[in-house]
């Protein structure tokens, strides 16, 4: 039998007017679809186009090429022709919403497979799951594979909450947690910073053999948490170690204030024979940035492509920009971003202005601020922040069109939201905050710290407050910011 007569009778028994065509596009290669035509394939002929198999094949393409746009294009062009491709391209249509964090073009996949009673396969099932576009109550039957899937899917997509609703979920039906299920918890617990719950999950861990994947979640879990007590410990007791787990334990370190400990530790790292990466080398730069070591930050930066062969990314750069920008030396800086090699994003430029603002810097402070503009137009906290360092400047005419600008555009500040762990509850706040229930003493004790911490000469720093409102409001929106009401309730 020809190989184009094999696939008409595979449409035939199939009974989908439809065109599963993606591999076939690949099979044919460059036959034309007059062939295919010939041979009999069913369809509406109001639904024909042209020349299917180009339409198939480029969405094909696309996909694996991780071209998000292009793919959605292409599966657009489709829907309208009432062609389809299969499961396994579906599988990586979807890898690549995940990979850009697109749900809403996930949700828009999920609609065309499941239309006209399209079926498809488990593994497509299950990255449907894992982007969070298809939920545990439309699956017929569920076993612990696809428990697995749609938590770790909400806890990769930073929707902790709704991974642990469903792990609750997952043990009330009857099924016993993995080292997966476990792994994905850790990583919504530390979404969420909720130590209390990671510890309670790590007497689960230790029921399993030694797993580098659940101990590296755990490892983050800890360090994120600001627990480096714990991560520490956990750390030290790993028999086996991979450059996750240094990292891990680097950037930990870091980010908690402990920048010497972190750079020891890379020199260990290295002494044990592991190579770092990408990521590694961020968590290097970053602990030169927080503690001030100009020359070493910019030795290990210099050194990363000659040492290790890794290129500098914006991350690299961003960490840099930093360090440069708080030693004062914001010239060296800007000539920094000039020579990267990748177009500087609103984080590196914003990086910059904050340096600006502490050095008052103003020339290149407005030069920043625009680039950062014309990157992220509704950035509200660039906004304010220029308005204020033209306020301390005392042009005022500046200040009257940024504050138009925002309005025009409805630019405004939203207020952030912080909260806090305490005996297993979690207490949530807003700037200013007074519905919770121990407002009173809450306010009462941060008034106290406030009056004792003015006696030593502290005064708030108003640069990110508009200007336009009054001395006292300015002070009150620092002084009952959400942070300092939720560590006064600790």
């Amino acid at each position: 039998m020809k190989p184009i007569s094999r696939f008409k009778c595979y449409s035939i028994s199939s009974r989908r007017n439809k065109f599963p065509l993606s591999l076939l596009a690949i099979f044919l290669g460059r036959s034309s679809f007059s062939s295919v035509a010939a041979a009999g394939w069913r369809t509406e002929p109001s639904a024909l186009p042209s020349n299917p198999l180009s339409i198939v094949n480029d969405f094909t393409t696309y996909c694996y090429q991780r071209n998000l746009g292009k793919a959605m294009e292409a599966l657009d062009s489709m829907q309208r022709h009432k062609l389809w491709a299969d499961s396994i391209t579906y599988t990586e249509l979807i890898k690549c919403c995940i990979a850009h964090g697109a749900v809403k073009q996930g949700k828009r996949v999920r609609q065309h497979i499941f239309s006209n009673g399209y079926e498809p396969k488990t593994f497509l099932i299950n990255s449907l799951l894992n982007i969070g576009t298809l939920h545990i109550d439309e699956m017929v039957t569920s076993d612990l594979v696809v428990w697995n899937s749609i938590i770790g899917g909400f806890a990769q997509n930073s929707d902790g909450d709704e991974a642990l609703n469903l792990f609750i979920r997952m043990k009330r039906s009857g099924f016993w947690a993995d080292q997966s299920t476990l792994t994905s918890v850790l990583r919504a617990c530390t979404s969420l910073a909720l130590l209390e719950l990671g510890r309670q999950v790590h007497v689960h861990v230790i029921k399993f053999r030694r797993d580098l994947v659940l101990d590296n979640a755990l490892l983050d879990m800890y360090s994120k948490c600001g627990s480096l007590k714990d991560a520490n410990c956990t750390f030290t007791r790993m028999i086996v170690k991979d450059v996750i787990s240094w990292s891990t334990m680097i950037i930990g370190f870091a980010q908690n204030g402990y920048s010497r400990k972190a750079l020891e530790l890379f020199e260990a790292m290295k002494a044990s024979g592991t190579k770092p990466n990408y990521i590694t080398i961020l968590g290097v730069l970053f602990a030169c940035s927080h503690a001030g070591l100009v020359k070493d930050g910019q030795y290990y930066f210099k050194s990363m492509k000659m040492l290790y062969g890794i290129d500098p990314g914006r991350e690299h750069y961003g960490c840099m920009v930093d360090l440069l920008g708080r030693a004062g030396k914001l010239e060296e800086a800007m000539t920094l971003i000039h020579e990267m090699k990748c177009e500087p994003d609103a984080v590196t430029w914003r990086t910059l202005l904050g340096a600006c603002r502490v050095h008052r810097n103003m020339d290149l402070a407005e030069y920043a601020a625009k680039k950062v503009l014309s990157l992220d137009p509704h950035d509200a906290g660039t906004y304010i922040l220029l308005s204020n360092l033209y306020a301390n400047t005392q042009r005022w005419d500046d200040v009257a069109s940024l504050r138009r600008t925002m309005k025009g555009g409805g630019i405004k500040k939203e207020p952030g939201c912080s909260w806090i762990e305490i005996n297993k509850q979690v207490h949530a706040f807003i700037l200013g905050d007074k519905s919770h229930p121990q407002a009173n003493s809450i306010y009462q004790e941060l008034n106290q710290i406030i009056w004792r911490l003015k006696g030593e000469g502290y005064v708030p720093d108003t640069n990110f407050v508009l200007q336009d409102l009054e001395g006292e409001q300015m002070e009150n929106s620092l002084a009952y910011h959400s942070e300092k009401l939720a560590i006064v309730l600790a």
